[in-house]
This record gives structure tokens, C-alpha cells and sequence, in this order.
């Protein structure tokens, strides 16, 4: 007997041997048990899922010598002849080839013929949808009533062509593709009753390129046995496809975890000895980050499609969500960009170093650097750098002694003096070196003997005041400070301290001249005692834990609390699912060192109501600090001169809160 291929060799004789379309089995079983048969099927799925299959095993149960039964005897004439092809009441025909008016006229001529040695007779239309409209009109008729000893039954593998009149008549069964798994499972059961020596890793690769159809599997896995002199092997199976070995893609992803670029570009390079198809190693590497992606945000969900689950699960852990989501975005962009490099080995070299470039998972065995002490601020240093830049740029306004000129069309004859714009808690503006002032607002310049002479004492206070402030920075790390422009002088009774906090401003922008640009206050004379320690406590210490990026994040979206039993980590429900133990590793390492803690460390997902995250707490202050900063330009008795001065409105969506909580 001649050699039979794996496809037909091993097609199902009934609905037993059906693998993976269980939802059709079940209900055509029950249907032939229970003899409530309808008189027309629509059988839908993409290529080598089982539609002619059903059909032929569907055509034995109704026909059987032994009974309408869902389990064929596959023993009599009848059941035979239809295994063979050459059953004459079971006519196949192929719609794509016979789809015209009279193919369909001829068809229904034999319909109403009583069958010659069995039940019923049985059409089955494959390809179905490709029938001219013509001839589905003229099924219309014949399918809703057709004679009793008939059955209609339609596969397709399009089943939107399909006019809706006729799925109307018709009983409709999708079948599903094949997963990976489950084409595996059967190509494992096939080999082993065939005697053939197969790996693992070659059936998943099969099951892959078979993309949903156990018929293109089982016609792979022949070839793959022709090619392997009936031994399956990983490297074997990959050549044959021209796919790339899973293997040397785990490799690369593991230099890539570890940030080691050297063994990255060597693994490409031993890759690039088997001449690959780029793209699909950029679409295999998507197609993992995915599934880790999955893993992280739902441990768990992520399916076992490349038989590779326990590493995709180690990934999940080494890398954190931000570096997962990169790494996909840059495979699925550069996939892209393949077509345009200089060639393709080099476009996935450029991909992987950029992966590289941007990671933000330390290094293993790496911390970021903690400060020495757990009270010390890490925004404090660059607090200090600020006030002191801005305090040397005083020093230098101080010491021009030239007033600018006045212009001519301004007339300054009723103009305020120039101390009721210094003197001013909210609008403190510099006009000796202020062009953009001094070319809208009126002002009354002092004369130049009187002037010089006051330049003096304010050069004199800035440089006591600065080197006071920058000795209690240098001691303090200036906790309290905020981030501003000093004032030129303090007024007298006022401490340095208070003048470091209290009386720092910033100039504003003309609202005439420029009217979209934003008006900026600083409110840091609003900032009570109260405020500060309340921003000293979680808030505050939050931002020290060293903690960045997406961990950071979840830190600032999270209550801490003491008890006896520990210290207890309350997050919100949305930010908790983002926690995994690369992250919790984290936070726990930064909170033991933080508090020299060795009690246990919990984590809830939910918050009280009374808890305050820091991010809640930095929203209410920055709506607080908006809302005092309005407040405080609509009183202005400046602003109001400016406004009636120059018939100008204020823009209250321009005005803006600056400084920091």
C-alpha cells in the first residue's frame, strides 16, 4: 500500500477523536442521540480545523446500519464508503469550482431523488461563500423546506459572505483555530504511535508555524520527519522553517536583563551566521515581552503558547513594568525601521542597544545611593544650589549704579514711588534692572546721589544675608527654603531666617503687553508651621527612600503606618495591581534602611478612609497654593494701578502658583 500522510492517516473517525472543538461536538452529539436533526449546518473556521471532518463524521451517524447514532460503527458498507469517498448518497461538492446558476439548477434536481440505499442524503457544499448570488437564491426555496431525507450541510472558511437569508435557514457553528498547546499535545500522541524520535522544543515549533491549523502541523511535522530522517530535533525544525532557534532569543534577552552589551552583540552575531529573518526575531521578542507584560500586571494569565512559561514567569521578576513596556515599544518600532537601515543585522543591533541605552532595572546586586542620614532631603542640596545662584544674582542687580532711562512718551509726573513696588509682599520686582517693567509701568527714578547711597546699604544687607544663609544651608541642608528670588532688603524687626522664607519674590510679567504668558506668584509666605510638618511627615519621607520611577510612583501612591505588628503598607486598588516583587523587594530594602527596621513589612490593597497618599497631599496643597495666589494678585494694590493705568484686564487662567510642596 502506498505511503499515507499524517493529515489523512490520523483524521478522526468520530467525534471522539475530534481534538479542541468540543463546543461542536457536544451539541451535534446531542442532536443525533436525541434524532432532533435541522435540516442545514453552516460549518465556519479558518484552514484545517475540522470542517470537512465534522461534515464526513456528521454524514456516518446519520447514515450508520447500526443506528442514528453519534458514534459510527465505521464497520458497515455505508460507513466505509464514506471513509473511502464513494458513498453516492454523500456528495461532496466544491463550491469555488461549481458555483454557477446551472452547477446549482443540476444540484437541486437530484435533491428531490429518495437516497438509494440509506436515511438520508447529504450535500456538502465546501468553500461555500463562493457561490454567485444567483445561486444562493436559488437554495432560498429548497433550504428552508427541503424534503425529509435531506441535509444540507455549508463550510466555509469566510462566513461574512454568506447572504444573512441564508444563515437565517441554518444552524451556524464556529470552529476555533488550534491552540499551541493542544497541537502539541496531539503531535506528541501521533509521533509516539509512529515510532518517532522527536524533541520537545521541535513540536512547539511546529505548533507555531502551524498558526491554528492541526492540518498544517501534521503536515509539517511530515516534512520535518523527511528532513530529519525520522528524528525531530529543535535545530532541525528551525532550519527547515527558516525560523529562528527560541533558544539563541532567550539568550539575547538574558544579556539584555544583565545589561551585558558585549554578549548581546556576540549572540547577535552568532545569530547572523544562520542568515535570519530580522523582522520575525523582532516579532518573537515582542511576542515574549508581551506575555511578561501580561505576567506582571496578572500573575499568572500569561499562557504557555511557546512552551517557555517558567522563563517568561523569570522575567516577569527581574524586570520591572517600565523597562517591560520599552522594550516592546522599541521591537514593535524598529520592526519598522528594518526597511530603511543600512541592513537588517545592524537595524537589531541599533534596537537592542537602544533597550540597553534607556533601562532603568539596576544592575543585579546594584542599590542606588542612600543618603547618610534618613533626615537629610535629596532635594535639598539642589535647593541650596538654587538659593544661592539667586542670591548672587542679587548681589549683582545691587551693584549697578546706572538707572535706565526713562522713555520719553511715558509721563512719570504722578507715578508711585519706587518703594511701593520693593516694598510690596507679593509683586517684590527688581526695577533698577527690569526692562520689561520700566517700559509699561510708570515710575518716579530717584535721584542719583540718593540712590547711590541706598545701593550701597543694600549691597552691604545682601552680602550679610548671604553668607548667614549659606551657613545655616551648609548646616541645616535648608529644609525650610523654597525655591525664589531673595528680596533686596528685609524689613527692619525681621530676622534673616524669616526673610529667607517669607520674603522672597518673583517679578511678573506685563499682562498687557504679553497677555498669554503666565503671571507667577510665589506663596511661600502662606506656607505656615502647620504645613511644614505635616510635609515632614510620610510625604516627605517618602521622596528620601531613594526610590525611582515606577516603584517611586507607587511609594507616593501608598499610606505607611506603625504598629506592633510592623510597619503596614496601604495602597489604592488601582496602583496595587501594579506591584510586583521586583518592586516589593525594593520598597522593602529602601524602608529597612530608611527606619533600621527588622520587624515585617505588609502590604494591603486598600486604603482607609481617612489616609492621605503623598500624591493626594501634594494635589490639595498645589489647589491651596493656586487659590491663595489669585486671591492674592486680585488684591494687589499694584496690579490694580497697573489695571486702571492701562484699561487692562487680569486673566485670571494666567495666573500661577510657582514653587514646590
Amino acid at each position: 500500500m502506498s505511503y499515507q500522510v499524517l493529515a489523512r492517516k490520523w483524521r478522526p473517525k468520530d467525534f471522539s477523536e475530534v481534538v479542541g472543538q468540543e463546543h461542536v461536538v457536544r451539541a451535534l452529539s446531542n442532536a443525533l442521540d436525541r434524532n432532533k436533526i435541522p435540516q442545514a449546518y453552516v460549518l465556519s473556521g479558518t484552514r484545517g480545523v475540522g470542517k470537512t471532518t465534522i461534515a464526513r463524521i456528521l454524514s456516518k451517524s446519520l447514515n450508520c446500519e447500526k443506528g442514528l447514532d453519534s458514534k459510527p460503527c465505521h464497520e458497515c458498507p455505508t460507513c466505509i464508503s464514506i471513509s473511502e469517498g464513494s458513498f453516492m448518497d454523500f456528495q461532496e461538492i466544491d463550491a469555488a469550482s461549481s458555483r454557477g446558476v446551472d452547477d446549482t439548477k443540476q444540484l437541486l434536481e437530484t435533491v428531490m431523488y429518495m437516497p438509494s440505499s440509506s436515511r438520508y442524503k447529504v450535500y456538502l457544499l465546501d468553500e461555500v461563500h463562493m457561490l454567485s448570488p444567483q445561486s444562493f437564491n436559488m437554495l432560498l426555496k429548497t433550504l428552508e423546506e427541503p424534503p425529509e431525507h435531506v441535509k444540507f450541510l455549508f463550510a466555509t472558511t469566510d462566513p461574512q459572505k454568506l447572504p444573512v437569508t441564508i444563515l437565517s435557514r441554518c444552524l451556524q457553528f464556529n470552529l476555533k483555530n488550534m491552540s499551541p498547546e493542544r497541537i502539541v499535545g496531539h503531535l506528541n500522541y501521533v509521533l509516539t504511535e509512529e515510532k518517532v524520535a522527536f524533541e520537545e522544543m521541535a513540536l512547539w515549533a511546529l505548533a507555531r508555524a502551524a498558526d491554528g491549523s492541526m492540518r498544517d502541523a501534521l503536515s509539517l511535522t511530515d516534512q520535518a520527519i523527511a528532513y530529519g530522517n525520522n528524528t525531530l530535533t529543535e535545530v532541525g525544525v528551525s532550519t527547515m522553517l527558516g525560523t529562528v532557534d527560541q533558544k539563541k532569543i532567550y539568550r539575547i534577552l538574558d544579556r539584555l536583563v544583565n545589561r551585558d552589551a558585549s554578549g548581546m552583540l556576540a549572540e547577535v552575531q552568532s545569530l547572523a551566521e544562520f542568515s535570519p529573518d530580522y523582522t520575525s526575531v523582532l516579532a518573537t521578542l515582542a511576542a515574549i515581552l508581551h506575555r511578561v507584560a501580561v505576567e506582571q500586571v496578572v500573575p499568572g494569565a500569561s499562557d504557555n503558547s511557546m512552551g517557555d512559561q517558567e522563563q517568561v514567569v523569570s522575567y516577569a521578576r527581574q524586570l520591572c513594568a517600565e523597562d517591560v513596556q520599552l522594550f516592546y515599544q522599541v521591537a514593535l518600532v524598529s520592526r519598522q525601521d528594518l526597511a530603511i537601515t543600512p541592513d537588517p543585522k545592524s537595524g537589531l543591533e541599533m534596537a537592542l542597544l537602544r533597550m540597553v541605552a534607556f533601562q532603568l532595572s539596576p544592575v543585579e546586586g546594584s542599590k542606588p545611593d542612600l543618603p547618610a542620614s534618613s533626615e537629610v532631603n535629596p532635594t535639598d542640596i539642589s535647593l541650596t544650589k538654587n538659593l544661592e545662584d539667586n542670591l548672587n544674582k542679587d548681589a549683582e542687580r545691587t551693584q549697578i549704579t546706572e538707572q535706565p532711562e526713562v522713555p520719553a512718551m511715558l509721563s512719570t509726573e504722578n507715578s508711585p514711588p519706587l518703594e511701593a513696588y520693593e516694598n510690596d509682599a507679593s509683586l517684590m520686582t527688581d526695577a533698577s534692572n527690569n526692562d520689561e517693567l520700566a517700559g509699561y509701568a510708570p515710575l518716579d527714578v530717584p535721584a542719583q546721589e540718593e540712590n547711590s547711597q541706598e545701593e550701597t546699604v543694600q549691597v552691604e544687607n545682601q552680602e550679610a544675608k548671604k553668607k548667614t544663609l549659606l551657613s545655616e544651608a551648609s548646616a541645616n541642608i535648608l529644609n525650610e527654603v523654597i525655591k525664589s528670588e531673595s528680596a533686596p532688603s528685609a524689613e527692619p524687626g525681621t530676622n534673616l531666617e524669616e526673610a529667607s522664607v517669607s520674603s522672597v519674590k518673583a517679578p511678573v510679567s506685563d499682562p498687557v503687553a504679553m497677555p498669554d504668558n503666565l503671571v507667577s506668584i510665589d506663596i511661600a509666605e502662606g506656607v505656615t508651621d502647620t504645613a511644614l510638618s505635616e510635609e515632614s511627615t510620610w510625604s516627605q519621607r517618602s521622596a528620601q527612600l531613594g526610590l525611582t520611577g515606577m516603584t517611586l510612583n507607587l511609594v507616593l501612591n501608598s499610606v505607611l503606618e506603625e504598629n506592633e505588628a510592623g510597619l503596614q503598607l496601604y495602597f489604592d486598588a488601582g496602583h496595587f495591581r501594579l506591584l510586583n516583587p521586583s518592586h516589593e523587594s525594593r520598597i522593602r530594602a529602601a524602608l529597612q534602611q530608611a527606619y533600621s527596621y527588622d520587624k515585617q513589612i505588609n502590604f494591603f490593597n486598600s486604603l482607609k478612609e481617612h489616609h492621605e497618599t503623598p500624591m493626594m497631599w501634594r494635589e490639595r496643597k498645589r489647589a491651596e497654593m493656586q487659590v491663595q495666589a489669585k486671591q492674592l494678585i486680585k488684591a494687589d494694590p499694584n496690579v490694580q494701578k497697573l489695571l486702571d493705568v492701562f484699561d487692562g484686564v487680569l486673566l485670571e487662567n494666567s495666573i500661577q502658583a510657582i514653587g514646590d510642596v
